[in-house]
């Protein structure tokens, strides 16, 4: 795949001066320990409504020893997950939904096109085509190692009853107490 098929032009992306850090990523991501799978923001346009970022993946995921030992594979879930958190990102940042939180709505027609392993810096790259206030989001996006595509289609994010979601997790919990 030639670079101008990517959504952002790999050569507009500096790896060694990300946008944002972990730090900013958890400002506007709920996501913490194993579940963080966004390391960086490399790239952002609010205009054409693009958005980059990376995961480095470790010898330390939990998956790693499970997925498959001996000869550990990224998770395709686990890449498509890493996919919502940085159309989340993008999304919270901009205030592109109007949502407190953005939840994974869907995928469709995601393709794995190769593996990513541990050592690998998995580029994500989201292009917005749809933001509909307070409905949903969604973004066609690309994974790419080195300058090959690993995983492409097209998620949907939308927003998360914050509050509805607590009442529900307090009165499980009220009931799981008596």
């Amino acid at each position: 795949m030639a670079k101008t098929d990517f959504i952002v032009d790999l050569s507009l992306l500096d790896h060694d001066q990300p946008t944002a850090d972990l730090d900013a990523i958890r400002a506007l991501n709920p996501q913490r320990h194993e579940m963080e799978h966004l390391t960086g923001i490399l790239y952002e346009d609010v205009e054409t409504l693009r958005c980059a970022g990376y995961k480095d993946v470790t010898h330390d995921e939990f998956w790693v020893r499970g997925h498959m030992p001996g000869m550990p594979v990224m998770p395709g879930v686990i890449q498509l997950e890493a996919v919502a958190q940085l159309s989340s990102f993008f999304a919270q940042k901009h205030d592109l939904l109007g949502a407190e939180m953005v939840g994974f709505g869907g995928v469709d027609a995601a393709r794995f096109r190769d593996v990513v392993v541990p050592g690998d810096r998995l580029v994500l790259m989201i292009r917005l085509t749809k933001a509909r206030r307070n409905r949903m989001i969604v973004a066609e996006f690309q994974g790419v190692v080195g300058d090959k595509l690993v995983v492409d289609g097209t998620i949907r994010g939308i927003p998360l009853p914050v509050a509805a979601v607590k009442t529900h997790l307090a009165a499980r919990a009220a009931q799981n107490a008596v």
